[in-house]
């Protein structure tokens, strides 16, 4: 149940004209009263003899208990309430308890008797519409301060009485919701978001990882963005203003919008702050290059996602460490990630991407302030993606792709949990359908390696993945059935071999890999293993990039199992 309170106005019948008119593009169906403060208001919806203007009449008569002077300039209160995508359809009769609730809780018709007059109308299945004069009947005003506020919590409850969807309730952070106009608009010229929001997905991809104003700027006025700046008299700058080519008014001038009337967390000054975190730090950027100089130089963006990959793992183990400043900060980096990956995806993969992007902008947002210095290796990473350039979905760069999204998807997922922790019920929402939309992009990056890797592991003779399924039951004793019901059980076990092969205990590396973060969201736990262990042992993301290891152990297809149990790896 979502219900909103408008602007107040000042023209009674003119909203009644558009709540019983067609609607903009002929949406409204069978406009009628369902509700109103003393149960006989005229409906001139379903009753031929009552007109719009003795409704509009009825509904001001209060106003002519105060002087001219007296009268509220603004005296028409209008508030829309919506059922949730996905809810039945509610009869009449339970639209019109709903309103007499909402009017009850927001202070206009209390129920004491001398309330204001209002109206309920409804012209589609899933919402209705309540236009009300602020004048109360005793011709004071009614005490409506903070309605909005107290609808939401009046329609948590009317959810839980009506066995409806539970709306996630706000805390006052998200960014602000198009309008209907900017809603029609863009219908109109067939786009899929209003200017409004693809605004602030721009805005937000070009704050991805920027080093400064200058490259900020740079990469706006490279969308092809109206930019204008606001400076000071005294040259300083004081904030931005963006707008869409071809986006313009009655007066066909451009229409702009304020960086911080897109989100809060846009404007000049917060995006600064971003700015002044530190750079990272060598040992930072050493974690985020690896030990990968035993294989052939890998591209650019399969680089920078292994280097993200490291960078996001690092937050997904820290997240909830050194306080809550820097996991809002951290959180917020991941939205970072989340906007360069989306912007560099192959075109197969790239809705998912964007989804997910989109999504989990709503838990970048909070009353927590981010302390940005915990997250400099992740904007880092996120920098060094949106450089890298497009990516493949194919060799290395479509595997890397595959690994570093396995990791954001269990980052996500803990930036809900700590969401939840913290009572953000929307943030924690937003979250968990970004790991949606993760989930639905990793299969997609991920079919081509992991085929692969089944393939490698179907050909290890049988001893010798027996020998690798007794490593596992003994690292992961309760996970070691479901893993070897898996599909994916054969690209576990070339993984594991490919780990030996490289000098490293399998053994150790399960257990290691099981305790970083747990399994049991995973759909795939043996993909999920294949993708930690990979990174654990700095193996290739793509099975099919060869290793020049001088060191190279036989292949263990051709090892003979061992006739006693060993600690590390079979006899040769």
């Amino acid at each position: 149940m979502i219900p909103k309170i408008h602007k107040q106005g000042s023209n009674t019948y003119g909203l009644l004209n558009y709540l019983y008119g067609k609607g903009t593009k002929e949406e409204h169906v069978d406009p009628h009263l369902v509700a109103s403060y003393d149960g006989s208001a005229p409906d001139p919806g379903r009753d031929e003899a009552a007109t719009l203007t003795a409704l509009q009449q009825i509904l001001d008569q209060p106003l002519h208990l105060l002087e001219d002077d007296q009268r509220p300039p603004k005296h028409v209160w209008h508030c829309s309430v919506r059922a949730a995508p996905g809810d039945r359809v509610l009869s009449d009769a339970d639209w019109a308890d709903i309103a007499r609730r909402v009017v009850a809780a927001t202070g206009i018709d209390p129920g004491d008797g001398a309330g204001c007059r209002w109206a309920a109308v409804r012209h589609a299945d899933d919402h209705i519409h309540i236009i009300a004069t602020l004048v109360r009947e005793d011709g004071c005003r009614p005490d409506h301060h903070r309605s909005g506020k107290r609808a939401q919590d009046e329609a948590r409850r009317i959810e839980a009485d009506y066995d409806l969807h539970r709306v996630a309730p706000g805390d006052g952070t998200a960014p602000k919701r198009p309008t209907s106009a900017e809603r029609h608009k863009a219908d109109r010229q067939g786009r899929e978001r209003t200017a409004r929001e693809e605004l602030r997905t721009a805005v937000r991809r070009a704050a991805a990882g920027a080093a400064d104003e200058d490259e900020f700027f740079a990469r706006l006025h490279a969308t092809g963005l109206l930019v204008r700046r606001r400076v000071a008299p005294s040259g300083d700058l004081l904030g931005y203003n963006v707008a869409l080519p071809g986006d313009h008014n009655k007066a066909h001038e451009p229409i702009f919008y304020a960086g911080s009337t897109l989100s809060a967390d846009l404007s000049l000054p917060r995006i600064r702050e971003r700015f002044a975190a530190a750079p990272a730090t060598r040992h930072e950027q050493s974690t985020r290059q690896g030990t990968s100089s035993d294989r052939r130089a890998p591209s650019a963006p399969a680089t920078a996602r292994r280097s993200a990959t490291h960078a996001t793992w690092a937050a997904l183990l820290n997240l909830d460490q050194d306080g809550d400043g820097a996991a809002a900060a951290r959180i917020t980096a991941t939205g970072e990630i989340l906007d360069a990956v989306a912007l560099t995806s192959a075109t197969d993969n790239r809705r998912h991407l964007q989804d997910a992007a989109w999504a989990f902008e709503r838990a970048c947002l909070s009353h927590t302030r981010a302390e940005h210095r915990h997250a400099r290796a992740l904007r880092q990473a996120a920098r060094d993606l949106v450089h890298s350039g497009p990516t493949s979905s194919r060799g290395e760069e479509g595997a890397n792709t595959a690994l570093l999204i396995d990791t954001l998807f269990f980052l996500a997922l803990a930036a809900a949990h700590w969401h939840a922790k913290h009572r953000h019920a929307q943030q924690a929402e937003a979250a968990r359908q970004a790991a949606v939309h993760l989930r639905a992009a990793y299969a997609a990056a991920a079919e081509t390696p992991i085929t692969l890797l089944r393939e490698q592991g179907r050909q290890i003779i049988k001893p010798v993945s027996d020998w690798y399924a007794a490593q596992l039951r003994v690292a992961l004793p309760a996970q070691a059935d479901m893993v070897l019901a898996e599909p994916g059980w054969p690209a576990l076990v070339a993984t594991m071999a490919q780990a030996q092969q490289s000098g490293r205990d399998p053994r150790t590396l399960l257990a290691e890999a099981a305790n970083l973060r747990e399994l049991d969201s995973a759909s795939s736990v043996s993909d999920v293993l294949v993708w930690r262990l990979r990174h654990l042992a700095d193996l290739p993301a793509d099975p099919s990039t060869p290793r020049h290891d001088t060191n190279s152990r036989p292949n263990p297809a051709t090892t003979p199992v061992p006739s006693q149990p060993v600690r590390t790896r079979p006899r040769r």
